[in-house]
């Protein structure tokens, strides 16, 4: 699983099917065709007006996923006449048991078919269906966040976390449990931590999320993602550092996309929570740096239900969101089930935070090409 391999990637057939959809209405008939790089800008403005478009649909992202683990880019688009009027992101992501599944969005929390009408969605996903079985992959993985009301197997794997940000700054600790205020108070008058901004925190995070990663038994992600969601998704992505004087405590790496501030990757030291409740801090103080802004959602993420940062999160006040993840198992037999509350990856888990931290960091992107 660790070795270098090599493999041809075959062009996607398009579904047996023919993906076109007739309207009752006298419209034009809707057309599923692949998505292209001459319609990427269309297809961006299309997911930022849509209420349920996130960065994960983005063709940037796409782009990213592409450029560092060499996933193939089989995203949907849905037309009518010459008008975009869904939109599905999907990728082929190989296995190094030479099987390959799609998944809408690999390396993001949500996914799933976006649409102007119901009609546009359903089509989206059964042409992806149809595209499953024609490539004969393991399965199809649909990322919603919100119940697509689809017969598909269900997961209740995960849940996120969202609230709405107060339009003053101020009330963001006003708003706190009374316990994670004390912890952030600690951090700021005991500790001295403070935050700072900007892209040059870049090789901090690397440094710090492989670290930390390493230190719970999981792969990293290699340099070349982080540098390529910098490039691919420009203005969207900011980086920031907790720092105590001149030690470096935490640092993160977060999305703006339309009102709503996401935060996705955090990398830190080992004693930061423990000494210094570095990401209490964190979340709080980028909750006020959003609001000072004019964001109006604070984003902190996916987690797997009742786990540590599950419970973390709930003790920031925060209430979770079951996501509505939803799969045609193709030729898989089972769900995913390759994550850290699954047992038998404990011994996987031991074996990687005793790698020689060199070794790890070596190893980590070609790990994570087969983790998306």
């Amino acid at each position: 699983m660790l070795g270098t391999m090599t493999s041809t990637v075959l062009a996607a057939p398009e579904p047996a099917a023919p993906p076109t959809v007739e309207s009752p209405s006298g419209q034009p008939a809707l057309s599923i065709r692949p998505a292209d790089s001459a319609s990427d800008a269309e297809r961006d403005r299309f997911v930022e007006r849509h209420a349920q478009g996130t960065i994960f649909h983005t063709a940037g992202w796409r782009r990213a996923v592409e450029r560092v683990f060499g996933h193939e880019g089989l995203d949907r688009l849905a037309w009518r006449g010459g008008e975009l009027v869904g939109v599905l992101p999907l990728m082929r992501c190989r296995t190094p048991f030479l099987r390959s599944h799609l998944i809408s969005a690999p390396y993001g929390v949500y996914g799933g078919a976006l649409a102007v009408d119901r009609d546009t969605e359903l089509a989206l996903v059964e042409d992806a269906r149809r595209m499953a079985r024609a490539l004969g992959v393991g399965r199809l993985e649909l990322r919603y966040a919100h119940d697509p009301g689809l017969d598909l197997a269900p997961s209740s794997l995960y849940a996120t976390f969202l609230q709405k940000l107060p339009a003053d700054p101020a009330d963001v600790m006003k708003e706190m449990p009374k316990r994670a205020r004390a912890e952030v108070r600690k951090a700021i008058e005991k500790h001295g931590l403070e935050l700072s901004e900007g892209e040059h925190y870049l090789t901090d995070l690397v440094e710090l999320f492989g670290a930390s990663k390493q230190e719970i038994g999981s792969p990293g992600l290699p340099r070349a993602w982080f540098q390529a969601l910098l490039e691919e998704l420009p203005g969207k992505v900011v980086l920031h550092l907790a720092r105590r004087g001149p030690e470096r405590v935490a640092a993160t790496m977060s999305f703006v996309f339309k009102d709503t501030f996401s935060f996705y990757y955090i990398g830190a030291r080992s004693t930061a929570n423990r000494e210094y409740s570095a990401t209490n801090f964190l979340t709080t103080r980028l909750q006020e740096w959003s609001s000072m802004r004019g964001l109006a959602v604070f984003d902190l993420g996916r987690s797997r239900v009742d786990t540590g940062p599950y419970q973390f999160k709930k003790n920031q006040g925060f209430e979770p969101t079951p996501l509505h993840y939803r799969y045609d198992l193709v030729r898989a037999r089972e769900l995913p089930s390759f994550n850290p509350s699954n047992p038998k990856t404990a011994r996987l888990r031991e074996t990687w935070s005793k790698l020689p931290p060199a070794l790890a960091r070596a190893l980590s992107g070609r790990m994570m090409r087969y983790l998306p």
